[in-house]
């Protein structure tokens, strides 16, 4: 009998053998031949990585073929994320080698969450770093250098605030362009043109498949994916122009805080563009800053310097800057007050030193007698003005300066342009609630009051007297070209706008503007030998917070205009004196005048294929 039940129960432990390994191989047959695939995936993700290949972005040219913005190899320490999160003693040695903040890193980490890509800690570090990583490998699981292509602003701070700059995205910036392919960690311009041609000039990011090892360490390439560059940018600036300006400005600003009693005159702008075409042959924003200083991150006490600057290195003065006109309004009050009939070219004006209606006169008290026209504008006489604006009336000035485009955005292919101001009734009694009074359009009719433009804008409008009333949207691109050169798109002369405004009239208008470059005119000190014909109006504009502000707007050849000039210089006084010598040294490289050799050969520079 116990035989028996031994017997039984050996049976019944081998049935029960039988069927765990009947289920065991039923198992191991379903996990091999059903969900091989899967498993195989899931082990290859443990042991393959996807390390990308950023993209270079595109290079910017001028229009001769001058290499403005490239790219350069740097390197990059990445993460690259292994079978568990990364732990807090990789992270604490990396900060002390990085010399940055354990909070930040576990931020950037955070941001990858369930990715598999390697993720950026810092951007163009020095070959210091590259070492002692490369000394730590044991101690740094996961950590890798990368080379990377980095931004390279080629001449410093040259043309900053048209190119502006990159820097990683933020998370802002992220949420908005998670649909276009943005993703945590990239590189993306951040103003300028490098933030409105982004996704043309980024490319498309390349990759390595490489298999690493337990220590998430590269140990062989299984594939690759070649990144491919993003397109190239043919500005219309021209190298030599853009240069000339920013050293005439640096070089006068100098001189007024150093010589002249005008110690704070530490801010300018200047616009240079074809008048037949609208094209931006230069722009220049002072003080401004080193695009270089953001690759890698920009440092705090470099950020401290840019932000706490109360001059705003940062702002592009050139678009973004308002300033009361001055008597560069002149030319537009002259315009309405010839075509509106209100005067004409042969009626002189009795100039006493103040208008006999409301006492406001000329600066320093200048008496002129009888005047026309044409030497009201040469002289910038404010008497004969002020009575231009008491003849037209505010609604008259407003009509016509908004046909010279005051008042409203150029647009401009750069983001943050300012759209000025027109002085005008329904303004003051929006933000005032008051009534219009006559005191106001004088000041109104000689750029004072309420009445601001950029310096873009009244390069605008010098523009449309050279061209003949045409209004031609303000463009920086004239190419836009492929790895090979090949284009891709062309930007063609936009006319905008046009002035209502007799042959005749206009005609005299330049002629009168001619004669401020001439002998007894505004600006003859400075213009008067020039071997180019210049027309031009100088202006000074009032500041109520501190000394007067300097305007000289020009164009030139005057038979045949290629060029059109404004300048400001912030808190320097006369325009003849702070303004004009500006201009004098911009017209002189623009038409290659009294140039050293080397800058004089590169305006001959033929264009080629990019």
């Amino acid at each position: 009998m116990l035989v028996k039940r031994a017997n039984g129960r050996l049976e019944v432990l081998s049935m029960v053998f039988v069927l765990i390994f009947f289920a065991l191989i039923s198992r191991l047959a379903y996990l091999q031949m059903a969900q091989g695939n899967y498993y195989d995936r899931l082990a290859d993700g443990n042991r393959i990585r996807l390390i990308p290949i950023m993209s270079p972005r595109g290079v910017f040219y001028d229009r001769n073929g001058v290499v403005l913005v490239s790219n350069r190899p740097g390197f990059t320490v990445s993460i690259l994320p292994i079978t568990g999160p990364v732990s807090e003693e990789v992270i604490a040695k990396l900060a002390a080698i990085l010399g940055m903040n354990v909070e930040e890193i576990k931020t950037k980490i955070s941001q990858h969450t369930g990715s598999f890509e390697p993720f950026r800690i810092k951007t163009d570090v020095g070959p210091d770093i590259v070492t002692k990583i490369e000394e730590r490998r044991a101690e740094l699981p996961g950590v890798v250098i990368e080379i990377q292509p980095l931004r390279n602003y080629v001449n410093n701070e040259l043309g900053a605030h048209v190119f502006g700059y990159v820097s990683e995205i933020n998370d802002v910036e992220l949420e908005k362009r998670k649909t276009d392919g943005y993703k945590a960690g990239d590189i993306v311009g951040k103003f300028g043109l490098e933030n409105l041609y982004d996704k043309e000039i980024r490319g498309t990011d390349g990759g390595n498949q490489v298999e690493v090892d337990v220590n998430g360490r590269p140990s062989q390439v299984i594939g690759k994916k070649d990144p491919v560059p993003g397109h190239n940018l043919v500005l219309t600036l021209d190298y030599r122009i853009q240069k000339a300006a920013e050293t005439a400005i640096d070089e006068q600003l100098a001189y007024l805080q150093t010589k002249t009693e005008f110690i704070k005159a530490k801010a300018a702008a200047a616009v240079v563009l074809n008048p037949k075409t609208g094209e931006v042959l230069a722009m220049v924003s002072r003080p401004a800053f080193n695009p270089n200083l953001f690759n890698g991150g920009i440092s705090s006490k470099d950020w401290k310097a840019l932000n706490e600057n109360p001059y705003h290195p940062m702002d592009n003065k050139a678009i973004s800057g308002e300033y009361p006109p001055g008597s560069t309004f002149k030319i537009i009050t002259g315009a309405a007050a010839l075509e509106l009939g209100k005067v004409t070219p042969e009626e002189k004006i009795l100039d006493t030193g103040t208008h006999w209606i409301i006492p406001k006169g000329n600066a320093g008290g200048e008496v002129l007698g009888w005047i026309n026209f044409r030497e009201a504008l040469a002289k910038s006489d404010n008497v004969y003005f002020y009575e231009m604006g008491n003849r037209l009336g505010i609604d008259n000035l407003e009509k016509y300066a908004r046909m010279f485009g005051m008042g409203a955005l150029t647009g401009i292919n750069l983001p943050g342009e300012s759209d000025g101001l027109v002085a005008n009734r329904r303004y003051k009694e929006k933000v005032y609630n008051e009534d219009w009074y006559l005191s106001e359009t004088f000041d109104a009719a000689i750029g004072q009051g309420f009445q601001l433009a950029t310096p873009l804008q009244m390069a605008v409008v010098i523009s449309e007297v050279a061209n003949g009333g045409h209004r031609y949207k303000p463009n920086l691109v004239s190419r836009i070209t492929g790895a090979n050169g090949e284009t891709i798109k062309t930007f063609v002369p936009e006319e905008v706008g046009q002035i209502s405004i007799s042959s005749n009239n206009l005609n005299l208008i330049r002629d009168s503007l001619r004669e401020v470059a001439q002998e007894g005119g505004t600006a003859s000190t400075t213009f008067q030998d020039f071997p180019v014909a210049i027309a031009g109006k100088t202006g000074t504009a009032e500041n109520s917070h501190g000394s007067d502000h300097g305007w000289f707007v020009a164009y030139g050849p005057y038979e045949d205009p290629r060029v059109a000039i404004a300048v400001i210089v912030e808190q320097g006084g006369y325009g003849s004196s702070s303004a004009a010598p500006i201009a004098k040294k911009i017209l002189e490289a623009a038409f290659n005048i009294n140039q050293p050799p080397s800058e004089s050969a590169k305006i001959h520079r033929p264009q080629t294929a990019l």
